[in-house]
């Protein structure tokens, strides 16, 4: 069975991120999942923040489309939110990682999900770079094969795997610079 993971709206929202751990998820390298308050996060700061409002709405619709099995129901998670200890804001997040069942949220915001919130679901919290160097050295062909395809499916401007990769090192460092070391050329 693959792990689980609960992605937070933090590691939805840059493009570069997001596209490599749905195309890992794709290559079945692990399942994702997220949650209704997870892609309402991301649509508002991406339309606030990032791209506006008619393609974060756009992008968050395709998330369902594409991924439907990702979105844990509400019906399941949303009764938990209130057992949950972790930051307060951050609730929703744990309560969908315990209603899916899954080991792992990977977050930016590791301050968020303390041990002890953790501990008694069985789940530990990842920042998207430990997460992504965890499934390299599990799948390191799989992975390298997912930043290539990365690269060339980018055609507005075109993209190289470098300029992927550099794109890549401001959320991922340690997983880049394993992945450029066991590929250099």
């Amino acid at each position: 069975m693959p792990l689980v993971a609960v992605l937070d709206a933090c590691v939805l929202i840059p493009a570069a991120l997001r596209d490599v751990l749905l195309r890992a998820h794709e290559a079945a390298l692990y399942r994702a999942h997220w949650s209704e308050h997870i892609l309402d996060e991301v649509e508002r700061n991406l339309a606030e923040v990032f791209v506006g409002p008619t393609r974060a709405a756009a992008l968050v619709q395709r998330l369902r489309a594409v991924f439907p099995d990702a979105l844990v129901p509400i019906e399941r998670y949303e009764p938990l939110i209130s057992e949950m200890t972790n930051q307060r804001k951050d609730r929703h997040v744990l309560a969908a990682a315990v209603a899916a069942n899954a080991a792992v949220v990977v977050t930016r915001n590791l301050r968020d999900f303390p041990d002890e919130a953790l501990s008694p679901y069985g789940i530990r919290a990842q920042s998207p770079d430990a997460f992504l160097l965890d499934l390299f050295l599990r799948h390191p062909a799989a992975m390298a094969a997912i930043v290539q395809s990365q690269a060339s499916d980018l055609k507005n401007p075109p993209a190289t795997v470098e300029r992927v990769l550099d794109t890549l090192t401001v959320d991922a460092p340690r997983f880049v610079a394993s992945l450029r070391a066991a590929y250099q050329r």
